[in-house]
């Protein structure tokens, strides 16, 4: 998915919403809504087929309201546009990354020369242990 066309349509159709953010900021954060929460309904996303869309939910599901929207919120700057940026970068690191598929893993065993390794380290490692034993009295 082009990355520039999911920014644009997100800024057009995401939904904003402003509050007032804790943290650092003195008198700032008590006046102002800096704080961004972005809404994204995940059905209207172009260009995406029914199984990317289903891969979305399925990843980002803990960060998907019971309306079908991704919230993506940002509070870390003291600037209400520095955090609307920062809430689009991650809604476009969240999204792309939940398109990505994942190679699946082969199954493998380990090699005859690394199990003889394994037992012979075990012993070697079990004779240490062996000789720090104190010496049998024989009665």
């Amino acid at each position: 998915m082009d990355q520039e066309l999911l920014r644009q349509w997100i800024l057009e159709h995401g939904e904003e919403r402003f509050a007032r953010s804790g943290g650092p900021g003195g008198q700032n954060v008590n006046k102002l809504n800096t704080k961004v929460q972005l809404r994204i309904p995940l059905d209207q996303l172009p260009g995406l087929t029914e199984a990317e869309i289903s891969r979305l939910r399925e990843r980002l599901q803990g960060r998907i309201d019971s309306s079908g929207e991704l919230l993506v919120q940002a509070q870390e700057s003291r600037s209400q546009i520095r955090n609307r940026e920062t809430a689009v970068e991650r809604a476009l690191s969240l999204i792309s990354g939940a398109l990505v598929v994942r190679k699946s893993r082969k199954a493998t065993r380990p090699s005859f020369s690394a199990r003889a390794r394994r037992v012979d380290n075990k012993k070697a490692r079990g004779a240490i242990k062996r000789h720090r034993r104190p010496p049998k009295m024989d009665e």
